[in-house]
Order: structure tokens, then C-alpha cells, then sequence
């Protein structure tokens, strides 16, 4: 046969056959209510693992789960609902009243359109007793926007942690809520909006330009002006003059996008991004220079040729030293094959079909953010989400470490 048919017969193979043809084993964190959407993970205990949080859109709950550790990772893990509201969209931890307790903010759509606080009690040792929680309602935030997702973040050095926040539909947008001096007194929260949006699905903190802070990096799947940008961080003393703030787009546009993540692709030092989207493809952008916020583009063909991809992941899976990404799909696609693989680069380079490796099998339609840690203590990398409509809840998926190289 002639060596390029050769070539291209292994590539037809590679793509399109995953190695690993079995999924790995999944063990259910939780499956107590309905419409698991989103993680978000934080140490609460101080115990060095890390604990996660998860909004129950359907089923109207807030839960917090306790990390058991390596032995019991395996069982359902400790958990307690800090709230009911409804439509929550997302949760994230932070100790926003600075009292030693790691609270929860929760972010909601649908009808209710309000970001609460779920303050965590001051004893550690009633931190699962739901009945020590206490919910209250950002009043500022009441039926204005549909809250979609929150960063804490420090943006004006005083007063503990601000949130950045971002929404979606009309009046969305991506600002910031400013702390007070007391943070309990949520009427004293003053809101500056940054930008108008249409529909946010991931913010992250980074330093994009090198100079020292913190800027604020997200995306907006939808609307006249999809992609991801940035917003320059002005400094402390300027960041409530909302003109300040300049903003920057990255790329991306023209495309539906979904949940991105942030990492060293090719291990230059240099941070990437790995973009989801539903446009049949996983936009990378690779920074080119440290000096100057600049990217080079990839683009690799979402795993099955699915339109529909809802998030990635960077993680070294393998433990080879290089990183892999980790993909997972929304709804819309007829699913045939896997709803989360995990993909790595061949010798060809990024720019080549990539390996293609089975997690999840075929369960599962509407998966959500992905995190990686290793919750077994075996050495490899784990993988934790959630899924949303055949309600597999929160779960991880144990990592074989199978010698596929």
C-alpha cells in the first residue's frame, strides 16, 4: 500500500475508533434532586481536599458536599442543602462576611432572577446541618437580570471579597457587586454593570496583559457580538468608574459559545484557551507572546463530528507530561456515542486529528462544567460533573490510568 494511504487509513482509524473502548466506572457524589448544574469546588474544612457546591435547577436546591477522602471517595459523600431557591443556575463558595465560615452564593434565572447568599453557620461542627444555614436575598439583584453565573473576586482592595457576575436575555450583562464595609448588610451592595451582554457562560479571573492584577477574562455565547473578551482591570482606585474599564476581545466571534477553560496547552508558560462551542468545533487559543495579549487559533473537530459541545477541559489524563483536553456535549445531537471523551494530541501536532478516548459511555445528555482531581489517591486524575437531564446528578468518573501510549 502506499505509504500516504497508509497515513491516512491510521488517522480514519484514530479519530474515529477510541482507543479505550470501555467507559470509566462512575461514582455518583449525588443523584438527591433534579437538574444537577454546575460544580464549583473550594476547601471549606481546611482539611486539604476539596469540597463541592452544586445548584439543583429543576429541583430548586443549593447542596454542598464534603470531600470524605481517598478511602470513602467512592460512597455518596456528606452532604447538606443550604438553600432552596429557585432556578439556580449556579453555586459558588466564599467566605464572603470573612467570619472563618465558607458561605455559598447561588445565582438564578427562570422567574426568580435573584442572587442569594446561603451564610454557612460559624461552627464547624454544624456546617451539615441545614437547619444552621441562612438564606437571604441580594435585594439589589431582585428580578433584574437572569444570573447565570459569579466569580468572587477583590476589586476595590476594601471590605472583603466582591463578585463579578454576569447574566443573560435582556438586560444582561457583566458587571460587579461591590462589598460594603459590612457585607451582611445586603442593601448596602452596590452593582456596576461593564457590560451589556447577552447570554454569559464563563467568567474567569486572569492576568491577561502581565501587569500584575487580575483582569476579567469570560465569554457570551449569543447575540450581535459572540466571543470571548476581557475587561482590563483599571486598579482599585478607578474600578467603580465603569469607563475605566476597557474592554478586549480575544476571538471566538461568530460562534455559539459555551463553557471555556484556562491552561498550558503546549508548556510554554504562557496561558490558553480552550473554547466549547456549538459550531462543531473546539476553538484553542494559544497565547503567542507573554509581553502582549496575542493568541494563534486551533480548531479541532468536536469527538463523533457533534455539533453541539457544552464544555472542556485542560488535565493531564495520562500522566505523560503533556496536557489533554477533556470534552463533554450538550442536548441537540443524536447521541450514538460518548457524552464525555477525553482527546489527545498525536506527534503530528495540534493542528491533527487527535486521539479520541471513551469516559463516560453512552449515559448521559446535558453534562456541565468539567474539574479534574485526584479523589482515589491512586496518582492519576480524576474527572467530576454533573448532568442534568437523565438526572445522573454529581458524579466523577474514575480514571483506569490504561497504558494507551
Amino acid at each position: 500500500m502506499n505509504p500516504s494511504i497508509k497515513l491516512l487509513v491510521a488517522v480514519f482509524l484514530m479519530v474515529s475508533a477510541p482507543i479505550m473502548a470501555e467507559p470509566w466506572k462512575r461514582h455518583i457524589i449525588d443523584d438527591f434532586s433534579k437538574g444537577a448544574d454546575g460544580i464549583r469546588l473550594a476547601d471549606v474544612n481546611q482539611d486539604n481536599l476539596m469540597d463541592i457546591t452544586t445548584g439543583w435547577e429543576e429541583g430548586g436546591k443549593i447542596r454542598v458536599y464534603i470531600n470524605p477522602g481517598h478511602l470513602k471517595s467512592k460512597d455518596k459523600w456528606p452532604a447538606v442543602t443550604v438553600g432552596d431557591v429557585k432556578s439556580p443556575e449556579d453555586a459558588v463558595f466564599v467566605d464572603l462576611d470573612q467570619d472563618g465560615a465558607t458561605d455559598v452564593v447561588s445565582s438564578c434565572e427562570g422567574s426568580n432572577k435573584t442572587i442569594y447568599i446561603h451564610w454557612a453557620p460559624a461552627k464547624k461542627s454544624d456546617y451539615l446541618n441545614p437547619q444552621k444555614w441562612e438564606t437571604t436575598a441580594l435585594p439589589g439583584s431582585a428580578k433584574q437580570q437572569s444570573w447565570m453565573f459569579a466569580l468572587p473576586m477583590q476589586i476595590d482592595g476594601k471590605h472583603g471579597l466582591d463578585l463579578v457576575v454576569g447574566s443573560k436575555g435582556s438586560n444582561a450583562t457583566v458587571g460587579w457587586w461591590q462589598a460594603p464595609e459590612n457585607p451582611r448588610e445586603l442593601d448596602k451592595w452596590k452593582f456596576y454593570p461593564l457590560y451589556k451582554a447577552a447570554w454569559i457562560m464563563s467568567i474567569r479571573s486572569e492576568d491577561v496583559d502581565g501587569d500584575g492584577d487580575q483582569d476579567i477574562l469570560f465569554n457570551d455565547r449569543k447575540g450581535a457580538n459572540p466571543g470571548i473578551y476581557w475587561l482590563e482591570y483599571p486598579g482599585k482606585n478607578e474600578a467603580t468608574e465603569i469607563k475605566a474599564w476597557e474592554l478586549h476581545k480575544i476571538g471566538a466571534s461568530g460562534l455559539e459559545n459555551l463553557f471555556l477553560d484556562l491552561g498550558d496547552l503546549n508548556k510554554d508558560g504562557l496561558t490558553d484557551i480552550a473554547q466549547a462551542t456549538r459550531n462543531g468545533k473546539i476553538h484553542v487559543f494559544l497565547r503567542t507572546s507573554a509581553s502582549k495579549p496575542s493568541w494563534e487559533t486551533i480548531q479541532i473537530t468536536n469527538p463523533d463530528n457533534y455539533k453541539n459541545g457544552k464544555a472542556v477541559h485542560f488535565a493531564d489524563l495520562d500522566n505523560d507530561g503533556k496536557m489533554d483536553l477533556i470534552h463533554n456535549i450538550g442536548p441537540g445531537d443524536k447521541k450514538v456515542g460518548p457524552g464525555m471523551v477525553w482527546m489527545r494530541a498525536t506527534p503530528a501536532g495540534f493542528n491533527q486529528p487527535w486521539e479520541v478516548f471513551d469516559i463516560s459511555g453512552k449515559d448521559g445528555i446535558k453534562f456541565d462544567r468539567i474539574e479534574t482531581l485526584d479523589l482515589d489517591g491512586d496518582g492519576d486524575l480524576d474527572v467530576i460533573t454533573c448532568e442534568e437531564r437523565q438526572n445522573l446528578g454529581v458524579f466523577w468518573y474514575e480514571n483506569p490510568l490504561i497504558n494507551t501510549k
